[in-house]
């Protein structure tokens, strides 16, 4: 795994050479934060155009070091996360660009009570709508707690067969009941909050929906396209957590959730991922909406 970011001070020569400092598991960049802002203000000029070349030029010549080094995970600096050339060519090339979406849905029980707990409401008082059709390991665990913590859970989904069984095997275990639908018209227009694994944007605009609902998108990048809809919509995050110190990143540099999510296989179960952020006191620090933060 490689950490990727820009040079404070790129040297004179290294930035003609487009030269590439590899230390230890950080890789510098001949480009720096003013040079990446620059090409995102300027519009259709000679300084864009030159920019645009230059890190062209630097994203083929970081892959070919890349691919010699056998990586693929890598995570990118705030200011690397800019340059849409660079991120552009690192996906053509399929590296595993290290966001923080893998975590999203493991660490939701903590986004959760961050926003309980911004709204003064208690779980027990609170039912939780759930909007899922992929039906993966992560989000049946999550609706296990979810289901020992809240008032009602309100399962909306389109494929309901696999959810009964769900819903069968919770009631054995737990001894708690699941409510399961999928009225358009009618299955969101009481909920408060919106928990969205996996609905797209155009079937998500299908459904009326409570008019002050707070909608947490695993997905990100969401927008309700309906004019009485005044309520919140979660497309983002960032978290703090107890190790960070451990970790020789510049925190300034880097996106705390990036740092912490590059430390987990995918392939981990999510129980092992549940210790680990428990152990680890991983809080919410921020939750980003479409024009701030809740």
């Amino acid at each position: 795994m490689y950490y990727i970011q820009e040079d404070d001070k790129p040297k004179i020569i290294n930035k003609i050479l487009n030269k590439i400092i590899i230390d230890s598991d950080k890789i510098i960049l001949p480009i720096s934060k003013e040079k990446i802002e620059t090409n995102l203000e300027e519009n259709n000029n000679k300084m864009q155009k030159k920019l645009i070349i230059d890190e062209e030029k630097i994203a083929k010549k970081l892959v070919k070091i890349l691919k010699k080094q056998s990586s693929k995970k890598l995570v990118l600096s705030k200011n690397i996360h800019k340059s849409q050339k660079i991120i552009d060519t690192l996906n053509q090339e399929n590296f595993d660009l290290i966001d923080g979406r893998w975590i999203f849905p493991r660490i939701s029980i903590e986004i959760l009570e961050y926003i309980l707990k911004k709204q003064d409401l208690k779980k027990e008082e609170t039912s939780l709508y759930i909007l899922v059709n992929d039906i993966e390991d992560v989000v049946i665990q999550n609706i296990k707690e979810f289901a020992k913590q809240y008032k009602s859970i309100n399962i909306i989904t389109n494929h309901m067969e696999k959810l009964r069984k769900i819903e069968s095997k919770i009631l054995k275990d737990l001894g708690i009941s699941l409510i399961i639908a999928n009225n358009k018209r009618k299955s969101l227009t009481k909920a408060k909050i919106i928990l969205n694994y996996d609905f797209p944007k155009e079937l998500l605009n299908q459904y009326n929906i409570n008019e002050n609902a707070i909608i947490v998108n695993i997905l990100g990048n969401m927008k309700i396209n309906k004019k009485r809809f005044n309520g919140t919509i979660i497309n983002d995050y960032e978290i703090s957590y107890k190790t960070e110190k451990e970790y020789n990143i510049n925190d300034n540099k880097y996106f705390p959730k990036e740092i912490y999510e590059a430390q987990f296989y995918k392939e981990q179960p999510y129980i092992n991922v549940r210790e680990k952020i428990l152990k680890d006191n991983v809080k919410i620090e921020k939750l980003y909406t479409l024009n701030g933060e809740l």
